[in-house]
């Protein structure tokens, strides 16, 4: 009976682990998200209960702020939406996010899975959709931090290319502005938000991806 259990768990993953592949595959993000972030995101969002979720917002900070890293996926209809810059915060590094937290005024990014509020509002950046952070020791504070998805000029290839990087923020996710708008709108009321990096102890403690 044990032995039958095992195996039937093991064609389980297997067909788990070909369905993400597929998914991955059709999405084309071969060269836009490393396949290990993207399979972390996909099993962390099936644990995420209570709601359909349509999208699924991918943001890798393993990448450096100089590319590409913000990657919004329609899981309905198994297309890539948007694919654009995003800035970490300043306390976290300089080109590459190293230093992550859920503390209060570290101006650090936090890492982990959120779900989007119900609905933007204008804030001290503009437009703007907060985060709600759902793993206890890694992004919890986050409404509370007010993190939030805004727009803003420093987080643009216009910035990049006269600083050499992209600009900082203090925790948020900030997003070109021609595009916050829409992304907002489009993201409110409940989606999903991975934020990936670099961290031995999220990798290994959290509860979404393990």
């Amino acid at each position: 009976m044990i032995q039958k259990i095992y195996f039937l768990f093991f064609i389980f993953h297997l067909t788990a682990l070909s369905s993400t592949s597929s998914l991955y595959n059709s999405l084309k993000l071969k060269d836009k998200m490393n396949y290990k972030v993207f399979k972390n995101a996909i099993k962390g969002a099936s644990k995420i209960k209570g709601k359909d979720f349509q999208f699924l917002t991918v943001i890798d900070f393993t990448k450096p702020s100089t590319e590409p890293r913000f990657s919004v996926i329609d899981l309905k209809r198994k297309k890539l939406l948007y694919y654009t810059y995003v800035s970490h915060g300043k306390n976290s590094g300089k080109v590459v996010a190293t230093k992550f937290s859920n503390a209060p005024n570290s101006f650090q990014s936090s890492l982990g899975f959120f779900v989007t509020d119900t609905r933007p509002y204008i804030g001290s950046y503009g437009y703007s959709l907060r985060l709600k952070g759902l793993e206890n020791r890694f992004n919890s504070n986050a409404y509370d931090r007010a993190i939030v998805i805004h727009g803003a000029e420093y987080a643009s290839k216009k910035y990049i290319d006269q600083m050499g990087f992209l600009g900082r923020t203090l925790g948020c996710p900030a997003i070109p502005t021609e595009l916050s708008k829409e992304v907002i709108d489009l993201l409110s009321n409940n989606s999903i938000i991975f934020i990936a990096g670099n961290d031995n102890k999220y990798l290994k403690e959290s509860t979404f991806i393990n």
